[in-house]
């Protein structure tokens, strides 16, 4: 039965899951969050309580960065990695930064949208980030150091072309698309759980109690919205930052070309009770729920919401049983690999010269100009070998690289040529969409103007003193309105203009001295539609 210890570290907070797997039988056998001020010590604590001491330890990385890049589907791998060599190293450019210092890993994101280009989420972290982790557990047998954005839909059931967010509240938010199972997007935003504890915490002077104080709040629907405040002080520490992620997430979901089913909650911010319903009040026409490891039964003695307060770990731990794991960045690149053998190659053939080839020659060859012959005969035969070898090599690498140049080529000229369709079918939906803009505008005016003479007369009727009589309506320009109106009471045209105003039926209303003529004050009244 293989095991897995996960743990998720961020500041001051450590969440820990040890899952065993058994065939495809998966358990969580022990789980638990810490607070520490010394993270060695909560480490080895964590170890001790979960007898984890020889089993492998998967945790996450620490500021990684994403980035996103696009590549023609029709390059091989070996391309594939070239151009993403060549764009990141052009951010890195831009920012000042020699991309040496960081350790890269990439996916190619899963989309239900065919396109002639692949997206590429590319994770990057400092190489002394990976270090200092490395050392912190040079006592425990680290397995697995991934980025919790990827591996977190380790969590769902297996659901084939569907399409779902996974919006992850920890100490920042990471907001994963799913498709088909895999990643296929991923937003990170600068808020999350650590702005809600710090800002509990400036209260409290506790991150504990802040963690519990979160566990412990309940945000209420819209028709109850006026008690919360008056129950919990602390919601206005909590809903400011919840407000941002879910309008981002519905902007997020609005702008998808693929349709979200569902919406899941996770992290940290997921112990606050009624979090999905709120989730749900802003996107209604999709399912939110919060997110539970699809192995755990309901009927489990543990209750459901401590294995949700965990999710980050046992996700974490489920990667670690993973066999094949390209996201690991505990794994040398092949570059190191390759050095690392030929140190040890040189050092064992150093060693060999000198214990048999060096004593056998001396023994051989006791004279000192013997020694010194033959040690020239032995340097021009290794140079002759060596240049007829390098000459081999040289012109072999030469016809390759000649290859390669005319293959390159016409992969350019093909890739030239898409491209050129490719302008084409942006030209042809950019004038697509201005014809649609231009028919919903004109669709929009005329739906604004349709009823606004028939409502504007019902509302004149509402209000118009019985003594006025209205003498002409006329809509000379835009929204202006020119009424003419008259009375043999002064006083009853004063109230009709009014009430014009103080009802909204116009705005701006201003009016004449008018004309007395024959008893009656006639006077012409002028204001904008609302």
């Amino acid at each position: 039965m293989a095991s897995c210890l996960g743990l998720y570290i961020e500041n001051n907070l450590i969440k820990y899951a040890k899952v065993s797997k058994n065939n495809d039988l998966l358990k969580v056998e022990s789980f638990g969050v810490k607070f520490y001020e010394n993270l060695e010590d909560a480490i080895k604590q964590i170890v001790e309580e979960t007898y984890s001491f020889k089993i492998p330890i998967s945790i996450n990385i620490s500021d990684e960065i994403y980035n996103k890049f696009e590549v023609f589907s029709l390059l091989s791998k070996k391309d594939i990695d070239g151009v993403i060599k060549t764009e990141f190293e052009s951010i890195c450019y831009d920012k000042g930064i020699n991309p040496s210092i960081y350790e890269q890993r990439y996916i190619i994101a899963n989309s239900n949208i065919k396109n002639e280009k692949l997206k590429i989420i590319h994770i990057s972290t400092p190489k002394t980030a990976i270090v200092q982790r490395k050392n912190e557990f040079s006592k425990y047998k680290i397995s697995n150091i991934v980025p919790l954005g990827i591996i977190i839909p380790n969590l769902l059931k297996k659901e084939k072309k569907t399409t779902t967010l996974i919006v992850n509240i920890e100490k920042n938010t990471t907001i994963t698309k799913v498709y088909n199972n895999a990643v296929s997007d991923i937003t990170i935003l600068p808020m999350g759980a650590q702005n809600i504890i710090e800002s509990i915490n400036k209260k409290e002077n506790s991150y504990s109690k802040a963690y519990e104080i979160c566990k412990n709040s309940t945000i209420y629907t819209e028709q109850d919205k006026d008690l919360q405040y008056e129950e919990n002080e602390y919601l206005v520490d909590i809903m400011p930052t919840l407000y941002q992620i879910v309008s981002e997430v519905r902007k997020i979901t609005d702008e998808s070309m693929e349709k979200i089913e569902k919406v899941y909650i996770t992290g940290t911010a997921a112990i606050i009770s009624n979090i999905d319903i709120y989730f749900q009040e802003y996107l209604k026409n999709i399912r939110c729920e919060i997110l539970k490891p699809s192995f755990i039964n309901n009927n489990s003695k543990v209750n459901v919401k401590d294995y949700i307060e965990v999710n980050s770990a046992i996700s974490i731990a489920l990667q670690g049983l993973e066999k094949n794991n390209n996201i690991n960045f505990t794994t040398e690149s092949t570059l190191d690999k390759v050095v690392k053998i030929l140190k040890s190659d040189v050092s064992k053939k150093n060693i060999n010269i000198t214990a048999d080839s060096i004593n056998n020659f001396l023994d051989k060859f006791s004279r000192q100009y013997n020694i010194a012959f033959f040690t020239f005969f032995l340097i021009v035969i290794t140079y002759l070998i060596g240049t007829i070898v390098i000459n081999n090599r040289l012109d072999n690498k030469i016809a390759l690289t000649e290859e390669s140049i005319k293959t390159t080529k016409e992969r350019i000229s093909t890739l030239n040529s898409y491209n050129s369709k490719f302008n084409e079918q942006i030209n042809n939906y950019e004038r697509l969409i201005r014809n649609i803009e231009n028919i919903n505008n004109a669709n929009s005016e005329d739906k604004r103007y349709k009823n606004t003479i028939p409502n504007l007369l019902n509302n004149i009727m509402a209000v118009i003193p019985k003594s006025v009589q209205l003498t002409s309506i006329e809509n000379t320009a835009g929204t202006h309105i020119v009424i003419g109106a008259k009375s043999n009471d002064p006083k009853q045209v004063a109230f009709f203009k009014t009430k014009l105003g103080v009802e909204g039926i116009l705005d701006n209303v201003v009016s004449d001295t008018g004309i007395m003529q024959g008893g009656y004050l006639t006077v012409t009244i002028e204001g904008e539609l609302p």
